[in-house]
């Protein structure tokens, strides 16, 4: 019996001794865990802190009290796919030929024919993910991936397959509704309630160590549906004079900020906090016309348009960056960053960014010293988006020119249009004109001349793929068809 007794005491201070090695080791490793939280067609005002006047989104709202708030952050395009690509290799999309939303939307009888581009994430493409499980961090998936290419490769190019240790798939469901158990839940509950639980249980596991998560969401994408106890509430709070004003989709974005919530409920019982970098971001703008009509979804007021365009609607989203004790609570940073910088930040971040290998060709620049400093300014001249393809969400509205694929430049206030249907471009004063209502390409010519010979020799770096005229068009087939 004492032998029996000797053995578990033994093995009692065996793993006492581990788990306290462990706490030491993480508390040796100043580097922060990281946390990035990505929207799904979540617009720039989508949250209360960015000037949503029905939407309720109160973690959100905390991190930004808490942190930074980014008022001119965009992602990599105006469309998921592409953005999150961006985010996974610090590559522009028109680089990596990764250009629209896999697998893509048809437009056979267009003006232009699209070009022949990547519908799925490169193995060759070293992911942030793999750059940081090389330096010792524990790395998690978890939701919405769509970087892997339709048909029987699609398992060959999962989350897994590019550098993280775990990945949380959707389960079984109709819409957001669990179609079966999964988990602790059962069918008919909320899918994000779901990937919240799971994102929590990886924090507990891994407390002690260093860790990546990064907790894609699916929603506020169509199909737009809540929980009914929510749209409910949110319903009896309509004001047909709001800005927003759809209950479903308020629905959605409450419960995207729950699982937020969540998720930062499982930092602060498990005393690590102060030790997670926390981001929170949009993979593109809300969807607001479908084929040349109004949603009803969501408004991006006061940007233009939305998702699939190539106005600030469609690629302007929102961003804040909790760092305790380093970002400046309360704080607002203007100066214009994109996707692509993520990738570059968290490496820094994680003291992996010196490895030359992480970095080849990598066009976005590391904002740590914006989080540090939000009056800061980051060395480059612009930033710059390439989507050559047609998108339900950006055909022109009546009265509207045709517009369709195009190309993209911010530089400084200025932002340039450059549409390659018609060999149009389109100059606005992003300073004055947030709203881009007052096109400034004839009166301001040598600044246009300058701004597209900028953005052509850029898609010359990066051979950027181009559409091409299309032998099969048909005005008449090509008009949409909601």
């Amino acid at each position: 019996m004492n032998l029996v007794r000797n053995v578990l005491d033994h093995r009692f201070a065996t793993a006492l001794l581990l788990a306290m090695l462990a706490s030491t080791l993480a508390a040796a490793d100043k580097r922060p865990n990281v946390i990035l939280f990505l929207a799904d067609d979540l617009g720039w005002n989508g949250v209360r802190s960015f000037g949503s006047d029905f939407h309720e989104t109160p973690n959100v709202d905390a991190l930004a009290a808490q942190g930074v708030r980014f008022t001119d952050a965009y992602s990599a395009c105006t469309v998921c796919s592409p953005s999150r690509a961006a985010i996974m290799t610090g590559k522009y999309p028109a680089r990596l030929h990764l250009t629209d939303f896999i697998a893509g939307q048809a437009a056979p009888y267009a003006k232009l024919s699209i070009p022949d581009w990547t519908k799925y994430l490169p193995h060759s493409e070293v992911t942030v993910a793999e750059a940081l499980k090389a330096g010792g961090y524990k790395t998690a998936h978890v939701g919405k991936w769509h970087l892997n290419p339709k048909g029987r490769d699609a398992n060959r190019y999962q989350p897994t397959d590019h550098g993280f240790d775990v990945q949380v798939m959707k389960p079984p469901a109709k819409g957001y509704f669990l179609t079966r158990p999964a988990g602790s839940f059962q069918k008919g509950d909320f899918t994000t309630d779901y990937f919240a639980d799971e994102a929590s249980k990886l924090i507990d596991r891994w407390k002690n160590e260093r860790f990546f998560l990064y907790f894609a969401f699916d929603v506020p994408h169509t199909p737009i549906q809540g929980k009914q106890q929510l749209v409910d509430a949110f319903a009896a709070k309509v004001d047909s004079n709001a800005i927003h004003h759809n209950p479903t989709y308020a629905a959605m974005v409450r419960s995207m900020d729950d699982a937020i919530g969540t998720v930062l409920d499982a930092l602060q019982r498990n005393g690590i906090e102060d030790e997670t970098v926390v981001i929170f971001t949009s993979d593109n703008g809300g969807l607001s016309h479908k084929f040349r009509k109004p949603t009803g979804f969501t408004d991006n007021d006061p940007l233009r348009r939305g998702k699939g365009s190539a106005y600030e609607g469609g690629t302007r989203v929102p961003m804040v960056v909790r760092w305790p004790g380093v970002a400046p609570a309360g704080s607002t940073c203007r100066e214009p960053v994109i996707g692509n910088d993520l990738y570059p930040t968290v490496l820094q971040l994680a003291s992996v960014s010196g490895d030359a290998s992480h970095n080849a060709d990598v066009d976005g620049r590391s904002l740590v010293p914006l989080f540090q400093n939000p009056q800061a300014r980051l060395d480059r001249e612009a930033i710059y988006w390439h989507y050559p393809h047609y998108h339900a969400g950006g055909f022109a509205l009546p009265g509207e020119p045709h517009n369709g694929p195009y190309s993209a430049i911010r530089a400084g206030k200025w932002k340039l249009i450059e549409y390659f249907e018609d060999d149009r471009v389109e100059l606005y004063d992003l300073e004055s004109d947030v709203g881009e209502s007052n096109d400034l390409a004839s009166r301001e010519p040598r600044k246009a001349a300058e701004l597209r010979s900028q953005l052509q020799a850029w898609r010359r770096s990066v051979d950027a793929q181009l559409p091409q005229p299309n032998p099969n068009h048909d005005p008449v087939k090509a008009e949409p068809r909601s």
